[in-house]
């Protein structure tokens, strides 16, 4: 199954990616994580990327559509994948829709998750990330000598540079003039499922599997 899931920041994208990449048994593909991993590295690609991305802005095409296009080439691909963080603009979809037909991909599902800005600002603000595995908790379930639930590590959990909450709005804003004009894209181009995000981790898979299937 080929999947590109969609929506705005803080959504609940990742996690979602994550899970259904594990249900499904095809890879999950997180341009972001790609490029956090990169930044972390401190890579010529990461420090290209840092300034934007702790902006809050989005990292240019041609930094990101090599590395799709060298990850959907790759045998691991072969089951199907899901789409995590690209693309986020029209020109993006043009990019990602010229790849799917260099690499004969057809057949890919859209998932849109949707929630209001107020419940994602809150989301993110209070959000903390293991630095070892990536894992995402609210603030309030890590606590002094914590041990991540997902890969044991200690005080491993920190807070994102551009998780502050002024860098959310104008990532909010980019979202809103950018990113979602490409729901409008796919309109005739692949199948289209909007999910409520909002609700628990567990029903929101399930309300997603139940429409792909």
């Amino acid at each position: 199954m080929k999947i590109i899931i969609f929506g705005a920041p803080g959504v609940g994208k990742g996690t979602q990616a994550k899970i259904l990449a594990n249900k499904l048994n095809i890879i999950h593909v997180s341009t972001g994580d790609i490029l956090r991993e990169a930044i972390k590295a401190e890579t010529e690609l990461g420090k290209r990327a840092k300034e934007i991305v702790e902006a809050g802005e989005l990292v240019p095409d041609e930094i990101v559509a090599g590395i799709i296009k060298d990850v959907l080439s790759d045998e691991k691909s072969k089951n199907g994948f899901i789409l995590d963080g690209f693309p986020r603009t029209v020109n993006q979809a043009i990019i990602l829709e010229k790849i799917f037909n260099e690499l004969n991909i057809a057949d890919v599902k859209l998932v849109k998750l949707d929630a209001s800005d107020e419940i994602i600002i809150d989301r993110i603000v209070n959000r903390l990330v293991c630095s070892t595995c990536g894992n995402i908790l609210n603030k309030n379930l890590v606590t002094e000598n914590f041990n991540c639930p997902n890969c044991n590590t200690l005080n491993s959990y920190y807070k994102r540079k551009d998780d502050d909450e002024e860098v959310i709005k104008r990532r909010l804003k980019v979202y809103r003039e950018q990113t979602e004009p490409v729901f409008n894209f796919y309109k005739d181009k692949a199948k289209m499922i909007e999910v409520d995000g909002t609700n628990k981790i567990e029903t929101v898979t399930n309300d997603i599997i139940e429409r792909l299937n």
